[in-house]
């Protein structure tokens, strides 16, 4: 959820309770998973989970019965909870955002107005259309 896409603030709106979503469910299947697993619910790895899951989408979409789709579900959680949170003791991790800057300034009004601004400053074409 680094960069929402929406174009709109209901779109925006959407997206983030949609990523919501999305984390409590993969929440929800680690802690299903460690059960199985018999661990402890914070010992299953986040992104090994959501690799994984993404990993058994094709296979969930096949399902044709509930036998078989019971079946996937165990071997999915057995599979989850398999993928483990390193012990890493002396790691130390700066909490800062790698993303390059970009070359050109922020847009800090809106970009109507950001238009209407340009087309005031810019040239008369020479060419008929």
């Amino acid at each position: 959820m680094d960069v929402l896409r929406g174009h709109s603030p209901a779109m925006v709106r959407k997206e983030v309770w949609v990523h919501l979503l999305v984390y409590n469910l993969v929440r929800r299947v680690m802690a299903q998973a460690a059960v199985v697993a018999a661990v402890r619910a914070d010992e299953v790895s986040f992104t090994g989970a959501l690799q994984t899951l993404n990993a058994f989408l094709p296979e969930l979409r096949g399902v044709q019965s509930a036998e078989e789709a019971e079946v996937l579900w165990e071997v999915l959680l057995g599979a989850v909870g398999k993928h483990r949170v390193g012990q890493r003791p002396d790691r130390y991790e700066p909490r800062k955002v790698k993303r390059r800057p970009k070359n050109f300034p922020r847009l800090r009004e809106p970009r109507e107005a950001a238009r209407r601004r340009l087309r005031k400053r810019a040239k008369p074409s020479r060419h008929k259309r």
